[in-house]
């Protein structure tokens, strides 16, 4: 991310070669006790998950995933868990509508048409994708305090403003010369949300020599694995550089790495 960057990268399919899974026995032949849906979507619950709750049409799942197609070429095996939002032009309608059957754990095989791959699958073929859901990810609320500081805020020098929202498990601070790797949310200061890595699914890598003053100066305050709100004035923002969000912004970061 330079100068924070608005990019959206979410699911890409490439092929990663380490362990290759082998195609399950039943990739072209679904069991008689799959599920049939009338859009001819079929799955099957391969593990038991836990609780009732299920993913909303926006909803974010953190998820392990395997992908063939139906001639057993493999396509995508990711084991690092990877976050995914619901309803995304990138996941598929097949794959998204499967993934809101499943309960937190569970583990479910789908056998997806190409009617319901939004063009992504050719025609009569077919892709069968195993899915681990590790976690429904709540979508980040607009803070209360958005509009201006709390009183038990701490304001620096050059008017950035912040507070610690969870203490991290770090000694070390990052510098100005270090890279970091982050989960970030923003807001305007009437509340409107224009970016954020927990939406995106990915977490961001970037040289604090290379964002806007705000972040440069406050994510040397933190230690890794905090959480902290800061207020960033416009002047240790953008300014009025055009294209890019005006007035004071408040980012909720999480510093996850210092590299």
């Amino acid at each position: 991310m330079r100068k924070l960057a608005l990019a959206f990268a979410f699911l890409a399919l490439p092929l990663f070669a380490d362990e290759k899974p082998a195609p399950p026995s039943d990739l072209t032949s679904p069991p008689a006790d799959a599920e049939r849906q009338e859009n001819g979507l079929v799955t099957k619950k391969l593990a038991e998950g836990e609780g009732s709750a299920r993913l909303p049409e926006d909803g974010i799942a953190r998820v392990r995933y395997t992908v063939w197609k139906s001639d057993g070429t493999l396509v995508q095996h990711v084991e690092a868990p990877k976050s995914l939002t619901i309803g995304r032009v990138k996941m598929i309608p097949g794959w998204a509508e499967a993934v809101q059957k499943m309960a937190v754990g569970e583990k479910r095989r789908a056998w997806i048409p190409s009617t319901l791959g939004a063009g992504k699958i050719t025609e009569g073929e077919s892709l069968v994708i195993d899915t681990e859901l590790l976690e429904i990810v709540e979508r980040p609320v607009t803070p209360a305090d958005v509009a201006a500081p709390p009183a038990d805020a701490t304001t620096t020098e050059s008017g950035l403003a912040y507070k610690v929202l969870s203490p991290g498990t770090g000694t070390k601070h990052p510098t100005r010369s270090s890279t970091v790797v982050v989960h970030y949310t923003g807001w305007t200061a009437d509340g409107r949300m224009f970016d954020s890595s927990v939406l995106r699914g990915e977490p961001a890598e970037f040289p604090l020599s290379g964002v806007i003053r705000g972040w440069t100066e406050g994510v040397q305050l933190m230690v890794e694995g905090e959480k902290t709100r800061f207020w960033i004035p416009s002047r240790l923002a953008y300014g009025n550089k055009r294209g890019m969000p005006q007035g004071m912004l408040v980012f909720d970061i999480e510093l996850v790495t210092i590299r």
